[in-house]
């Protein structure tokens, strides 16, 4: 089944800018460069399986009815954001247009769902990409679903209920704080409740989308930046307060006191893009040490 896509598009980009780092059980990359990913609709789950072709993505999936998991893939890798505007405005600053050029066919990724991206914002908060990755993976090899194809094995993202009614030994055992633990438990029930809904955020700016966010217990002003930009793709928004992009902006501009509010300014409406070529420039080294 064909996923068509706007020029430029990279798989291996945008797919590595979604799960981070290699240790993710649930975005997987296989040999060849096949994106896999572990999905559930409220019926049996399925096992996606994307891989790159010159006139799009070919989309595999297991179970009945694959066609309505094209959707669900055109959300997960971005496939009709159209850049054009990011490509014209990082063409203009000096240090920022050899990274763009680098990683040219990056699309902004998105999470299936609110709630993972709110999770995701929660157990990263404050700790190293690396610490919190490995807590994530633990947590979801507890409570995440298998499925395979015979070849490759993925997991599902535990739904909210099931994190809100995780054993708290089980969550600490995974590496997450008691800390963490209440702030997941507390946005966990919100989500299941329906009283957070990504149809109701869609209807609000992205000003008033963050406050409602910041409404939710363990979520602040980066937090909720994080599950704009991740969750919604809401490029408008970039996660300010945050010591590594600070550091990757110092080292790549080559200026240690460089002004990010009047940078973002220049970026306008794209300036999530930053995030996501800082991310990959520090994984794939292009940022200088």
């Amino acid at each position: 089944m064909r996923v068509p896509v706007r020029d430029p598009f990279r798989l291996d980009l945008t797919a590595d800018a979604l799960r981070r780092l290699a240790s993710n059980v649930v975005d997987v990359v296989g040999p060849g460069g096949t994106y896999y990913r572990a999905v559930q609709d409220g019926a049996s789950p399925a096992l996606l399986a994307v891989r790159a072709q010159r006139s799009g993505l070919e989309l595999r999936a297991t179970g009945a009815r694959p066609e309505r998991w094209v959707p669900v893939v055109e959300r997960l890798l971005g496939t009709a954001a159209d850049l054009s505007e990011w490509y014209r405005c990082s063409s203009r600053i000096e240090w920022l247009q050899p990274i763009s050029e680098a990683l040219r066919g990056l699309k902004p990724p998105r999470y299936p769902s609110l709630w993972e991206a709110c999770a995701h914002a929660i157990v990263f908060q404050q700790i190293s990409i690396h610490a919190a990755a490995s807590i994530m993976r633990r947590a979801v090899e507890a409570l995440g679903e298998p499925v395979s194809d015979g070849r490759v094995r993925c997991l599902t993202f535990p739904d909210a209920e099931r994190w809100h009614d995780a054993d708290d030994a089980l969550l600490r055992g995974a590496g997450l704080s008691r800390n963490k633990i209440g702030h997941l438990r507390s946005a966990a029930a919100e989500f299941a409740a329906g009283s957070i809904a990504e149809a109701d955020l869609q209807r609000l700016s992205s000003t008033e989308a963050a406050r409602r966010l910041c409404g939710i217990r363990g979520i602040g002003p980066w937090s909720a930046s994080v599950i704009l930009l991740r969750g919604m793709g809401r490029l408008d928004v970039f996660p300010m307060r945050d010591s590594g992009v600070a550091r990757s902006l110092a080292l790549l501009s080559g200026d240690a006191a460089i002004d990010q509010t009047a940078l973002l300014e220049r970026l306008g409406r794209v300036r999530g893009m930053l995030y996501y070529h800082l991310l990959l420039g520090r994984l794939r080294n292009l940022v200088p040490v």
